[in-house]
């Protein structure tokens, strides 16, 4: 997320009402902190829930950003480039890191481009759990109005960057 934000700020693409490039990093952090145990059913309506077990909070912007990457159970659609960046990136990242586990290495930076986008678009049995229409609406020219190519390369490099990180 803070990737895509640097992207667009780069691109003066960034409209005034964009949340802080610290709000975007910490709703990707955080966006499915109850995705589990007794919170599964209800994800993402309980990560004020969840935060607060451990004593923490966040803002309302950051909780709203995190809401919107499932609309169909919380009823909170994307108005900003932060909602439409984690809406279409929680599902890339597992297809990436999918890609980076069938290669001998299993090293992120060991994919190309050119391997995420084949198996996104010609093998659709590939990490099948990918929700590749959400992905693909990173090119509504009300949303990102990204390519998808562009959009896979910048979150890609991104997750290239913190490979050590992850163990990848």
């Amino acid at each position: 997320m803070g990737a895509l934000y640097d992207y667009f700020q780069s691109q003066n693409l960034l409209d005034t009402n964009e949340p802080k490039r610290e709000e975007w990093t910490l709703a990707g952090l955080i966006h499915d902190i109850d995705y589990s145990k007794e919170f599964k059913p209800t994800h993402p309506t309980k990560t004020k829930e969840v935060l607060a077990k451990y004593g923490l909070t966040t803002t309302e912007t950051v909780i709203h950003i995190i809401k919107t990457h499932a609309p169909e159970l919380t009823k909170v659609t994307q108005q900003t480039k932060a909602d439409w960046s984690i809406f279409c990136v929680d599902s890339l990242t597992g297809l990436i890191v999918a890609v980076a586990l069938v290669y001998p290495s299993k090293k992120l930076a060991d994919v190309k481009l050119s391997s995420i986008l084949k198996r996104f678009l010609k093998e659709p049995k590939f990490a099948a759990g990918t929700r590749r229409a959400d992905v693909a609406m990173c090119n509504r020219i009300d949303g990102l109005n990204l390519s998808l190519e562009k959009f896979v390369e910048v979150n890609l490099a991104a997750m290239q960057k913190i490979a050590p990180e992850i163990g990848l």
